[in-house]
């Protein structure tokens, strides 16, 4: 099992993937796969926030409108970067 990056860590290679992929020079899509990646996880642990949240208080109808559209957000974010990928496909 791999540690957990600190945070200083995840930052710099933030930084590092977005200025790689500024100079376009992404040749293996790593730094896109990282972007992408912390992008996505960043929409799933509000979604798990917000599943934490609608158990413990006994499955509120409003937490439940809140894990709904928060569902649906990383959904349309899912759809969206697939599609931009589909749009990109051979005219790179």
């Amino acid at each position: 099992m791999m540690g957990k990056p600190t945070k200083q860590q995840l930052e710099t290679a933030l930084a590092v993937a977005i200025g790689m992929r500024e100079r376009e020079h992404d040749p293996h899509s790593v730094a896109k796969s990282l972007l992408n990646c912390h992008y996505r996880l960043q929409h799933l642990e509000e979604v798990l926030k917000l599943t934490e949240q609608f158990l413990h208080a006994g499955q509120d109808e409003q937490l439940h409108s809140h894990l709904l559209v928060a569902i649906e957000k990383y959904h349309q974010l899912d759809d969206h970067t697939a599609a931009v990928d589909r749009l990109k496909f051979g005219l790179d």
